[in-house]
């Protein structure tokens, strides 16, 4: 559920900034986001006969969020560059 509710939380921020926001730059089609999905619903259909797969399925969606997702920093690094280079040209 933690996972749906940072799904919804994004959309709201996206739609609140417009379609060009840093947010959706950053996340794109969100596929790391999609995927928990994917693999929390074959967990629940597959725990009616095979218990220790999905299992195995819910601990693979929590090894899948200790690798850090940097989308947003590099989405906030690059408009610093694009910030600091549009400085550059004005006092050229």
């Amino acid at each position: 559920m933690s996972g749906a509710a940072y799904k919804i939380l994004q959309e709201v921020i996206i739609r609140s900034q417009g379609k060009d926001s840093l947010l959706k730059r950053a996340t794109g089609t969100d596929v790391k986001g999609m995927i928990p999905f994917g693999l929390y619903a074959t967990g629940v259909v597959v725990s009616w006969w095979i218990p220790p797969l999905a299992l195995s399925l819910y601990v693979l969606v929590a090894l899948l969020w200790l690798v850090p997702d940097r989308r947003i920093e590099r989405a906030i690094a690059e408009m610093e560059r694009e910030n600091a280079q549009a400085q550059q040209r004005r006092r050229s």
